[in-house]
């Protein structure tokens, strides 16, 4: 046995020797660069582009076999505007000797420098990459992936066994699409691979800057994960995976404002065979958001499907878009936005997604119900949502140059909500849905049992809502907008019946200086671009009849009661802080053309007045400017014959501003000669206290009135 053993170890050690020397002189006699116009031909041979080798090629062999090349080019295909494909600055490969005796390939390490690609889509749909993925390529040899657990390789049949790591350093992927004019940008792409082999663990980690200049965003990258692939290349699992984003969004002021993401995973379970995969433990944390999932995946039929439960936990919404410049200071609580939560079940496909119960958390509203996106590329919204409460208040933009707060219709809320919203994406939605509440509060109003529809088509906005419980009535609108054009024109109808209006106005402001039953219609078109543009082009009519009704703080009856006992008995009346006027029914129709609204048939019957108004107000300056003609009913309307007025009319002038408004009484037709001679007598007597009653009189009565009867008084005197 010593024999053959000492033979054989020494064949062993003449080869070994042999192999050093051929590793030591091999270099010095063949120059690889020699075969650079060989490459280059069958280059152009088998793909029709030019490659240029600007670099050498050299070749090692101790104490590895390898090979590295300096600059490659290749040129791009025909028809595409950038007239380079792929560029490479420089790559490596090291190869371990010694497992070739043994027909196994082990390479030591991949080293790829400065790889720029340039991929493009042209105005036809081809892409620049077409053309390599045909038959007319080089064909590859194909290498076993691994000899562990696989059939015995055929005689002199090299097989790949491991790879010790790939790196690949600073590489550039861009992408332009010239049909739709979309770029994107991929820089500083850097990977690095452990050992890799298959059924074991690969630890990959990965960071890149993805930019968009469309979009004005950049973000950067950073995974760090554990791979395993099966020697069948058929599973794929990722254990403890840890993926960071970092989303820089340039916006119109060139500031940067930059969200930082991590996303872990527990694991990724992808099978070919079955078409499926499974990602259990995702978990997604930015800024103080944080969302879990569960997704299982699979194709069929060619048609991918992706499906699980999502949580997004409470997170201020509020401070994520202030951070993005996207200003949520116009809402008129500071609060809002600041609790947003969700919770849904989803199936998504390449095309569309469904949401299932859904419940969403915004402040102290919960919503529930589904929704769906069809057709990814003209996305189609559906919905069907329903929510306990809702309160609109919080979230409605505050009017910048007008600080006043008006009474308005919950049409015309929405009509002024639409100018808060971005016009040219409401321009590309198409939405069809509808939200049902049982309480609703809007512009302080509020609702039950809300039914609201809301369609959106090519720029078309067509909403219909009601109430079936109104403030004890009932309210029915509708609105539509068309922003198709330059200036958005809107149209709005609207209808309430036996409304408590006093409930109404409490609900509003906090005080009732009007009650009774309000029946009221409307019929309103305008156009503009803001608030503003709007109420000067706001055209329509409105028709409204008040019944069993009171005028707080303002008795019309008792001031010229009052104005009479004054003249008569030369004292001021004593004052009442609850003086109203009560109307049996209050009338009238007002026409509105370019902002100025008109009325000019208001009838009122009181309990001794008959009362006939007419006048305008101008909805853009909020003057006013009306007259109130009010006259006693001497006999009351029987069956047979109509009430009796008298003869001389009392007129009231109402004018200011909506919030300020102020009224004067015309009382000359109550002062005869028979009054003028009390009074000339009165100024006798009481010469130093006109003033003051003057002054008291303005207070009580009207401005105006006491500088009136000073007039009077000192003409009557003289």
């Amino acid at each position: 046995m010593g024999k053959p053993i000492k033979i054989i170890l020494s064949v062993i050690a003449a080869i070994t020797l042999l192999l050093t020397i051929i590793i030591f002189t091999l270099p010095f006699f063949i120059n690889p660069n020699n075969f650079k116009p060989e490459i280059i031909a069958v280059i152009k041979h088998k793909t029709g582009r030019d490659l240029i080798l600007t670099g050498d090629i050299k070749i090692s062999f101790f104490p590895w076999s390898g090979v590295s090349t300096g600059k490659m080019i290749l040129s791009n295909a025909a028809g595409f505007e950038n007239k380079t494909f792929a560029t490479l600055e420089e790559s490596i490969i090291k190869i371990n000797l010694l497992p070739l005796f043994l027909n196994e390939i082990e390479i030591e390490q991949v080293l790829i420098k400065g790889l720029t690609l340039n991929l493009e889509k042209n105005s036809q749909g081809i892409n620049n990459w077409d053309d390599l993925t045909t038959t007319n390529t080089i064909n590859v040899t194909h290498l076993s992936p691994s000899i562990i657990n696989s059939k015995p390789a055929a005689k002199n049949q090299l097989t790949l066994s491991i790879i010790n790591g790939v790196v690949i350093e600073n590489a550039l992927f861009n992408w332009k699409n010239q049909q739709s004019g979309k770029t994107l940008s991929i820089k500083d792409i850097n990977i690095i691979t452990n050992k890799l082999s298959y059924d074991e663990s690969v630890t990959v980690d990965l960071s890149m800057l993805a930019t968009s200049s469309e979009n004005n965003w950049t973000e950067y990258i950073k995974l760090k994960t554990e791979l395993i692939i099966n020697q069948a290349q058929t599973a794929l699992l990722l254990n403890h995976s840890d993926l960071k984003l970092k989303t820089t969004i340039t916006t119109k002021n060139n500031s940067d404002k930059s969200i930082l993401a991590t996303l872990t995973i527990n694991n990724v379970a992808m099978d070919r065979t079955k078409q499926s995969i499974n990602v259990s433990g995702l978990k997604l944390t930015s800024q103080d958001i944080s969302l879990t999932a569960e997704i299982s995946g699979n194709t069929i039929n060619g048609k991918s499907s992706f499906q699980g439960p999502i949580n997004i936990g409470p997170f201020n919404l509020s401070n994520i878009l202030n951070q993005l410049n996207i200003t949520t200071s116009i809402m008129p609580d500071s609060k809002a936005l600041s609790k947003v939560a969700g919770t849904f079940n989803f199936l998504a496909t390449d095309s569309s997604i469904d949401l299932q119960n859904m419940a969403v958390t915004i402040d102290d509203n919960q919503i529930k119900g589904s929704t769906n996106i069809t057709d990814f590329s003209q996305p189609v919204i559906t919905f069907n949502l329903d929510a306990n409460s809702i309160n609109l208040d919080p979230y409605l933009a505050l009017d910048k140059d007008n600080h006043s707060i008006f009474l308005t219709s919950p049409a015309i809320t929405l009509a002024l909500g639409t100018f808060a919203l971005p016009v040219e994406p409401l321009k590309k939605l198409n939405i069809n849905g509808q939200l049902s509440l049982k309480n609703l509060k809007v512009n302080k109003m509020s609702m039950q049992d809300v039914q609201l529809k809301l369609a959106v088509k090519e720029g078309l906005i067509k909403t219909q809502q009601s109430a079936k419980g109104f403030y004890n009535g009932s309210y029915d609108g509708n609105f539509s907008a068309d922003i198709r054009n330059n200036k958005p024109a809107l149209a709005i109808s609207e209808k309430i019946v036996n409304v408590q209006i006093a409930h109404l106005l409490n609900d509003f402001n906090g005080v009732a200086k009007l009650s009774g039953l309000l029946d009221l219609s409307t019929e309103l078109e305008g156009q503009g671009n803001n608030a503003n543009e709007l109420k000067s082009s706001l055209k329509g009519n409105l028709r409204f009849s008040l019944t069993d009704s009171a005028i707080k703080g303002f008795n019309l009856q008792k001031i010229i009661d009052d104005a009479k006992t004054l003249i008569k008995e030369s004292t001021l009346p004593t004052n009442n802080k609850n003086d109203q006027m009560l109307f049996s029914k209050l009338s009238g129709t007002v026409t509105i053309n370019n902002g100025l609204m008109l009325n000019d048939d208001l009838v009122g019957n009181a309990t001794k007045v008959h009362l006939n108004g007419k006048g305008t107000a101008d909805l853009n300056t909020e003057k006013l400017d009306y007259k109130l003609n009010a006259r006693y009913i001497k006999t009351k309307a029987t069956a047979t014959e109509p009430e009796q007025l008298t003869d001389t009319p009392i007129n009231i002038n109402i004018a200011g501003t909506f919030a300020e408004p102020n009224y004067s009484v015309d009382l000359a037709a109550i002062l005869n000669d028979k009054n003028k001679a009390k009074i000339e007598r009165f100024i006798d007597k009481n010469q130093n206290k006109i003033n003051d009653i003057t002054h008291k009189i303005d207070k009580k009565i009207g401005p105006g009135l006491g500088d009136f009867l000073k007039g009077l008084l000192k003409k009557t005197k003289e």
